[in-house]
Parts: C-alpha cells; sequence; structure tokens
C-alpha cells in the first residue's frame, strides 16, 4: 500500500469512527430525553420525578452498596450475617491452607456476649488435640447410626441449591466421614453420588415421600429407607429461615428434574404448609415420629426453631407418660435468626429464639426430666468456625450442623441472591452457566479441608481446656463477657450442666 491509499484509508477511517461517535452521543441523548420524559412524567418514585435522569443513580448505588461495602468499606468483624473474619477463617480452612495469624488478635473481646474459653493450668502433655469419640444415634432402633464426625451438613435442598453443590458436598461428607442433610426437597441421585451418610428430611410437604394428595406415602417411605447411605430420618417443624412458616422455591428453580424428585408441577413455585398437617399437638409429634420409625427401622427425630421455651415441658412430660421409648432419637435446635432460605425480614429478625438462649434451654429441659441420655442434641445456626462449634459443645450439643459454612466452603461470597436465581458461585442458582463454574470435584476437596479443620481446632480448644475429648467440654470451660465488661463462666448463667447435673457457681 503506497502513501496515497495509507492516507486515503486513513481519512475513511477517522470519519467512519467520527460518525459513529456523533450516532453514538446522538443515541444516549435520546436515550436521556426519553428517561427525563419518562421520570418526570411519572409519579410513583419522588427522588426520580425532582431529579430526573439523576435520580435513577441512587438505584444503582444502592443496588451495588452490598459489593462495594463488603470489598472497600466494611471493617473485618463488621459485616453482617457473617464478616470477613469468618468467611476468611472458613475459606482457608476449604482450601487447607494455614489459619495461624501474627500479632495478636483483631477481634474485640470487651462487647458483651463475647465467648471466652477457660485454658486449663495444667493442660495435657499429648502432643495431637483431641478428637471426639464416635456417637450411636438411636441405639434402640433396628439399624442404630453411628456418627464418627460432631461436625455435619444441615440441611439444604436440591433445588434452593444446584446438583453440581450437592454432588460436591456429598464427595467432601463422604471423605470427611460426616453425614449431610437432604433438607426438605427429597433424595436426589446427586445426595447418592459421592457414597456420603444422609439424613433424610421429611418436611411439611414431605417431598420425595407423598402421595398425590400431598400425605406422608409409606411405600415410597419404605424405598428411602431401604438406601443404605439413609441412616436417619429428620422431621422438619421449622426452620431458622422463616420460623413458623413452609419453605419456599421460586419458580424460575423448578426444573423437571426437581419437579419429578419433589412431585410437583414444573415450573411452579413449591410453597409448603406451615405445619405437617396430621400434627398439631405434642401426642401427635410423637404418634409420627414412632410411625416413621416403626416404618424405617431408622434413628428418627425432628427439627424446630424454639419459640415458646415451656413447650419443652409438655414435650418431656408427655413422653414421660408415654414411656422414654417414646422418645425421639435426636432434636435438632436451630436459630431464630434466620439461615440459608430467602424469608421476610420480620420473620428473620424477629420470630423464634437464637440458638444462644435455646440450646441451653433444650438441653437443661431434657437434663431435668432425665431424658438427655436417651435423646440426641444438634445444633444448627450460624456455627461456622471452630470456636462456634466448641460452645456449642460446653452448652451441652452432641454434634453441631452447617449449612452457610459449607456454603463459604464451596465458594459463596455472600452476595445476598440466593432467592434470585442468579448465584454468581453456581451454589443457590438452578442456571445451568453459572453451574458451570462449580466443579464438584475440586469443591469437594474443599468441603472435606472444611470439616477436617473445623474438627482438628475444636480439638486444639478442648485440648488447650484439659480434657481428652471435644465432648467432655462443660459449661465451666467457657465464659461468657457480661454487660459489666467482666466474663463469667457459662455454669453460672446456666447452672445445670449438660448431663443434668448442678455445676458449683463460680466463686
Amino acid at each position: 500500500m503506497d502513501a496515497a491509499s495509507l492516507a486515503q484509508f486513513l481519512v475513511t477511517f477517522l470519519a467512519v469512527l467520527s460518525a459513529l461517535f456523533v450516532f453514538a452521543v446522538g443515541l444516549c441523548a435520546l436515550v436521556l430525553a426519553i428517561l427525563f420524559v419518562v421520570d418526570i412524567r411519572q409519579t410513583q418514585h419522588a427522588i426520580r420525578r425532582n431529579f430526573p435522569v439523576i435520580g435513577r443513580l441512587r438505584y444503582a448505588f444502592e443496588h451495588l452498596g452490598v459489593f462495594f461495602r463488603q470489598y472497600f468499606f466494611a471493617m473485618d468483624r463488621e459485616e453482617m450475617p457473617f464478616n470477613r473474619a469468618q468467611r476468611t477463617w472458613v475459606y482457608r480452612a476449604a482450601k487447607n491452607l494455614d489459619n495461624t495469624q501474627p500479632f495478636g488478635s483483631t477481634r474485640d473481646l470487651r462487647p458483651a456476649g463475647t465467648i471466652l474459653f477457660a485454658n486449663a493450668t495444667f493442660p495435657s502433655l499429648q502432643p495431637s488435640p483431641a478428637r471426639a469419640a464416635p456417637v450411636v444415634v438411636g441405639p434402640d432402633c433396628a439399624e442404630p447410626y453411628e456418627a464418627g464426625s460432631l461436625f455435619n451438613i444441615s440441611a439444604m435442598s436440591y433445588g434452593a441449591i444446584s446438583g453440581v453443590a450437592v454432588r460436591a458436598l456429598s464427595n467432601g461428607a463422604r471423605m470427611a466421614g460426616c453425614w449431610m442433610n437432604t433438607g426438605e426437597g427429597g433424595l436426589s441421585g446427586h445426595h447418592l453420588a459421592g457414597g456420603a451418610d444422609i439424613v433424610f428430611q421429611i418436611g411439611t410437604a414431605k417431598y420425595g415421600v407423598r402421595d398425590a394428595a400431598g400425605r406422608l406415602d409409606e411405600a415410597r417411605l419404605r424405598g428411602i429407607a431401604a438406601n443404605p447411605q439413609v441412616r436417619m430420618f429428620e422431621i422438619k417443624l421449622s426452620q431458622g429461615a422463616k420460623p413458623g412458616k413452609g419453605g419456599i422455591l421460586p419458580a424460575a428453580k423448578v426444573s423437571a428434574e426437581i419437579a419429578a424428585i419433589r412431585g410437583i408441577p414444573m415450573g411452579e413455585a413449591s410453597l409448603s404448609p406451615s405445619r405437617h398437617p396430621e400434627i398439631d399437638t405434642t401426642g401427635h409429634l410423637l404418634d409420627f415420629v414412632d410411625r416413621v420409625r416403626r416404618l424405617t427401622g431408622k434413628p428418627t427425630g425432628f427439627k424446630l426453631v424454639l419459640g415458646n421455651p415451656d413447650w419443652l415441658d409438655e414435650l418431656c412430660s408427655e413422653i414421660r407418660r408415654r414411656g422414654v421409648e417414646s422418645a425421639p432419637d435426636f432434636i435438632t435446635i436451630d436459630s431464630g435468626d434466620g439461615g440459608t432460605g430467602a424469608a421476610p425480614l420480620s420473620l428473620m429478625d424477629y420470630v423464634g429464639l437464637p440458638i444462644q438462649e435455646s440450646l441451653p434451654l433444650a438441653v437443661d429441659t431434657l437434663a431435668a426430666s432425665g431424658l438427655r441420655g436417651r435423646i440426641r442434641i444438634i445444633a444448627s445456626g450460624k456455627l461456622i468456625t471452630p470456636a462456634d462449634v466448641a460452645w456449642a459443645l460446653c452448652v451441652g450439643a452432641d454434634f453441631v450442623n452447617s449449612a452457610r459454612g459449607f456454603m463459604f466452603a464451596l465458594g459463596c461470597i455472600q452476595s445476598m441472591q440466593c432467592n434470585k436465581n442468579t448465584c454468581a458461585a453456581g451454589i443457590a442458582t438452578q442456571n445451568p452457566r453459572l453451574q458451570r463454574g462449580l466443579d464438584p470435584v475440586d469443591k469437594g476437596e474443599r468441603v472435606r479441608h472444611y470439616v477436617e479443620n473445623v474438627v482438628q481446632e475444636v480439638g486444639i480448644i478442648a485440648h488447650a481446656c484439659g480434657v481428652d475429648d471435644p465432648r467432655q467440654l462443660r459449661r465451666e470451660h467457657c465464659r461468657i463477657v457480661s454487660g459489666s465488661g467482666r466474663s463469667m463462666p457459662l455454669s453460672e448463667l446456666y447452672p445445670a450442666d449438660k448431663d443434668g447435673l448442678t455445676t458449683p457457681r463460680a466463686a
């Protein structure tokens, strides 16, 4: 190409660019003019009417604010529901990275409610941290379950989370030796793919074990129980996300596979009733527990968010009247401050007791009734770090379940999009394009590492407190900062320990 041709090409190219620029500017001006007219004529939004076009920036900033705060403005221990320090610990544990930190704690130890552990003056010389011994659930069942892990995967249904996320959890649970709870959405091939132990949850809609009318289908229940991977059954009364209301799965998440598993129409929102139709008294609850246990031969319990502590007395009285054999094999106590499921703020913020209050109430009521040795206690609700788990063991839990902790292990970034089918991490979405980013093999390894590192550090805390088994932790091993700024042992705040014995008050 000679100089004249090159010059002509450049002139033509610049002319085209100029025309495109003028067109783009004109198009932008036209769009802005249309938005100006729309904003000034509409009556729904005062900001947009008073400040046409510019007022729209408020909504963009409002949407982006949560992301900017998370990455740029919030301090490490400021955010809710989980702060950056908590999330970072889980991320590093899941990647099996070093979680030690130099130069002192960044945690403020002064606010009321802060938990501290009382280290032993003369701890054991054993070099390795204490490990928890297996615990048998339902020893009188035809098929009791010996649970090897004190830290397990809480209820997250297939539908609420993606199939690849479920497979990753199943893979990791098998490698870590913990169980995973199906949630109320039924049992899928994704749950079984990894070979993990399964706790099958029977929700109020009885997905996976329902007949055409929505009642319990005993034949389908027996079929589920025949699978050797299914080790226990949990009857869901309520959950932390929405106490007193049933589960909700948006229509966008109800694929053909999910609809088939649940026994509902494809593409329609899945709405569970607020309670089991056949359970409206404590006696009916025990009847249903007994029915499921007889049909399956496996340990059966129930899950609830505690609202009225007096109900626990009613439960224990009814069990004593019927006989100890009528008791559930376990009770899962969920916290009333929200969970993985999306729910109205009025429910998450104000309904149900938090685990910090409900767990000791449940343990002490069962102990006072002589039922603590018969019924295992599972604690659930924002317990994602070793300190959280150790606290629950001190109070009296036999096991701790976590859902959101495992979501972080899978790569959750707390973008708060769980109910919109737009989860960027591919966890809480049924969008195949977004699911593509989640490798169930790699994430399964992260689930495994997360469990192992939680259990390892719970053992370290127990070792520091001078006990050989984390389940030997007692309330005197844990202290809580009071409003005066002085810490007090949990055994003083809740004098009855987890074995039902009276713990001497601190001097």
